[in-house]
């Protein structure tokens, strides 16, 4: 039964990654219009997306980034994400992690990139019924010159839909105390902070986000189940953990789904809400996620349903979504439902 509840279950996800969705249909889309580079026949560009290791992953990452070449290819990039987002997840909701420094240094000036996802934001609110806003992340790997344009772009060329400043890319070697003064005035201009942090590292790096970035939500957050004042500080302070299990998995940030420390987290008061990072290519999807945590917790419906509320309460929507989603969820939990004849 929770399967199917799951799917038809109204959600909101608060972790997950602009380029990292597109689907092997959404790049067979791109790949037909730039050949030569990746597969656009669907068979082999599933074969192309099966993980392998995190270099593989990367690989695979930065060759869809190199299909969006165009204005036009990054507004189909967005409006299908958002067609398979609310079709086949029942998402109402979603903060999507963009990284506008990779599209700008492709030659997609900053002012066509906002137009772009702006206009498949509206159309997709009218088409789908899908809420999207916007988080920039910094790519960490590239730096303080791709943390300054990122700030640029945020704060000179804000669109309407970004709510939040994030960080992103590898931790090792990509220390957070760099990039505190970016996330200082992003915070100033109004937006929410939401890094990266503790997924590949150790918890100091999560109190670095928390001290010097102002996070508010955390990316992952996976090592902070070794520091048992870190849990007391996240769950004191409301902080919540974007948990993403099968990301944690393929990428050897856990050894196992059995040890991954989620049930630390909620045994510790800590929030949490479930993610699915770059659901594609890592063969999952939010509704996936949902079960392996319904799995991990031994949760029912209601507290699968609980999970749902929960990303809408913590998340940035205006308060009129909040409401609406939230009322959404009640409604589809107090319906009647006939069990699936076996």
């Amino acid at each position: 039964m929770t399967h199917d509840f799951i799917a038809r279950l109204p959600k909101a996800e608060l972790h997950v990654h602009h380029v990292g969705s597109a689907s092997p249909r959404i790049v067979s889309g791109l790949a037909e219009r730039h050949p030569g580079t990746v597969p656009s026949d669907p068979d082999a560009l599933r074969a192309f997306f099966e993980f392998r290791d995190f270099a593989h992953f990367i690989e695979v990452y930065l060759a869809v980034v190199g299909l969006i070449r165009t204005q036009e290819d990054l507004r189909y990039l967005t409006y299908e994400v958002a067609r398979e987002m609310a079709e086949g997840q029942s998402l109402r909701y979603a903060e999507l992690t963009c990284t506008p420094y990779t599209s700008v240094a492709a030659g997609i000036p900053i002012e066509a990139y906002t137009e772009a996802i702006e206009d498949a934001r509206l159309a997709a609110e009218r088409d789908f019924g899908l809420v999207l806003r916007w988080i920039y992340d910094i790519p960490g790997e590239s730096g303080l010159p791709a943390a300054d344009a990122t700030l640029r772009y945020a704060l000179d060329h804000r669109p309407d839909g970004l709510v939040a400043f994030g960080l992103g890319g590898p931790e090792i070697g990509v220390p957070r105390p760099q990039f505190e003064p970016h996330f200082t005035a992003a915070r100033a201009a109004g937006l929410h902070s939401v890094p990266h942090a503790g997924e590949t590292t150790g918890p100091e790096t999560v109190w670095d986000a928390l001290r010097l970035l102002g996070a508010e939500r955390i990316g992952h957050g996976t090592s902070a189940a070794a520091d048992p004042a870190l849990l007391a500080h996240l769950a004191e302070h409301r902080i919540p953990l974007e948990v993403c299990p099968s990301s944690n998995l393929a990428t050897r940030a856990v050894a196992s789904l059995g040890e991954h420390p989620l049930k630390a987290f909620v045994d510790a008061g800590v929030v949490v809400t479930i993610g699915s990072d770059d659901p594609p290519m890592f063969n999952t999807t939010l509704n996936r996620e949902y079960e392996i945590v319904a799995d991990l917790l031994g949760l029912d419906d209601r507290g699968v349903a609980d999970l749902a509320r929960t990303a809408v309460e913590v998340s940035f929507a205006p308060d009129d979504v909040r409401e609406r989603v939230l009322a959404e969820i009640e409604e589809y939990v107090a319906a009647p439902r006939v069990s699936s004849p076996r």
